[in-house]
């Protein structure tokens, strides 16, 4: 296995400099690449016991593949091959089905890591790739959303990068172990840099603009894996090293809290969903030890959204409100609906069910919140109507590859309820159900209603970087007194 990982580490950055060889095979060679992935989950998956690399010495590269490192390198496999459907009959060129690919290397490199410095060269590709898809339009508009990314995660870099360098003087090592008795400093500018990344709390809020001006598919794996990059290595955290679980804890549920605070109350669609991303990104740190199966359902379903969003007739709720979407687009927009918000037969609901089982008491209450903020923020889609029209303006945008996308998306939404069967039990159904009943109820009568717009000071760019100094104030108070 160490040498087939090796392999499938290199292979996509190779494949994605041969694209521009052979042009007229780029979709067919990026489809390959995110098939190795899925079989090399799948490995991972079937392995008894965790796969430990060591290719130099403690102060080289460390890998640890696990059934974590498979729920998250599924989730990358199956967004990036649905987005490259998505794509299939539009006029992208080899430069972005190279860049995805590259992007697609790099998230999962970050996945295996279990040293810094070899995480810290995956999140920089990262970064690079995803300015770069970003800001693919060549707009005015694109290239600043993606400089104002770039600058961002740069600057949570070289908070990350200290970081490293202070561990390593303590330990001599690179290795996550070395956390463990490291410098308060250290541990709250490694957390910081990972927040910044992964999108978390306030430190999160470059995400909306991002997300919501970036072309769809882009979106899409923004949202699917790219976030999930700065997550999983907090997950990994909370796993190994005892101390820093409650504070992984806290950021999951403050998160999930903040997030959909203001999905209830976003009139744009793709910001509702920017803004949900943040607080389902909240769900995977607010239980670590069951975060990749809740990482997959989220990855699938908000991938789904975000493409069906691409089509819709607008962005703004209240418009589509007087717009019959065609049958099987509500349809599609309505499954990724019930799964996000935990009905049973979708892999949402036992990742949810799942997820709640292994909450900490101080925990329940305010996932509770976020779980009934979920159905109300879900609601503005299933309530949308809907009828059977010829040729609407968004069927004309359809071509067979959207459908494709939907059949992987969706598809891996009901075939994932395998990793859980145990959830389907009377208690666990009712649960959720009511949850729903009483989001829908309060949707209906208050938040459809509503007028109440969010003000958006805290995601000015100035403020976005002020925000990292005050959250690493919070970090690193918590670590010391941890």
């Amino acid at each position: 296995m160490t040498n087939f990982t090796i392999a499938w580490i290199a292979l996509p950055f190779f494949v994605g400099f041969v694209i521009y060889l052979f042009p007229k095979l780029d979709r067919w060679l990026a489809l390959g690449i995110t098939i190795v992935s899925a079989v090399y989950a799948y490995q991972a998956f079937v392995e008894s016991a965790p796969l430990n690399i060591q290719l130099l010495d403690n102060f080289g590269v460390t890998l640890v593949i696990d059934q974590l490192s498979g729920f998250f390198i599924l989730t990358n496999a199956l967004v990036t091959a649905a987005v490259i459907l998505y794509c299939w009959s539009t006029q992208k060129t080899s430069f972005f089905y190279m860049q995805t690919i590259i992007l697609h290397g790099s998230v999962n490199a970050s996945f295996i890591c279990a040293d810094l410095i070899s995480l810290y060269v995956a999140l920089e590709v990262i970064s690079v790739a995803a300015f770069l898809l970003i800001a693919y339009p060549r707009t005015d508009k694109s290239i600043w959303v993606g400089l104002r990314y770039l600058f961002v995660s740069n600057t949570a870099m070289l908070f990350y990068l200290v970081g490293a360098i202070l561990v390593y003087q303590a330990h001599h090592s690179f290795n996550y172990a070395g956390l463990r008795g490291a410098p308060p400093e250290a541990i709250a500018l490694i957390i910081l840099a990972l927040l910044v990344k992964g999108g978390i709390f306030f430190s999160g809020l470059w995400l909306p603009l991002t997300h919501s001006e970036s072309e769809s598919p882009v979106s899409a794996m923004l949202s699917g894996v790219v976030v999930k990059a700065g997550v999983f290595p907090l997950v990994r955290f909370a796993l190994m090293l005892e101390e820093l679980d409650p504070i992984v804890r806290f950021f999951g549920v403050a998160t999930a809290v903040l997030g959909v605070g203001y999905a209830v109350w976003e009139k744009d669609t793709k910001r509702m969903l920017a803004f949900h991303t943040i607080s389902q990104l909240g769900f995977v740190l607010a239980a670590p030890v069951v975060g990749g199966f809740y990482a997959l359902t989220h990855g699938l379903v908000k991938s789904a959204l975000f493409l069906i969003a691409g089509v819709l007739p607008s962005r703004n709720f209240k418009e589509l409100q007087y717009q019959p979407l065609s049958n099987q687009i509500w349809l599609a927009l309505a499954i990724a609906s019930f799964s996000i918000s935990g009905f049973p037969l979708l892999s949402g609901f036992g990742a949810k069910v799942l997820t709640s089982k292994n909450f900490l008491p101080w925990q329940v209450i305010a996932m509770n919140i976020a779980a009934l903020g979920t159905a109300i923020s879900f609601a503005k889609f299933i309530f949308l109507p809907h009828q059977k029209i010829v040729k609407t303006k968004e069927e004309k945008k359809l071509s067979p590859g959207f459908w494709l996308a939907m059949i992987v998306l969706l598809g891996g939404l009901i075939a994932a309820n395998g990793f859980y069967y145990e959830a389907y039990s009377f208690k666990n159904i009712v649960k959720p159900l009511i949850t729903i009943g009483v989001g829908w109820i309060m949707y209906l009568l208050i938040f459809k209603r509503s007028l109440l717009k969010i003000s958006r000071v805290s995601e000015k760019f100035d403020h976005l970087i002020g925000m990292m100094s005050l959250m690493f104030i919070l970090i690193f108070w918590m670590v010391w007194a941890a």
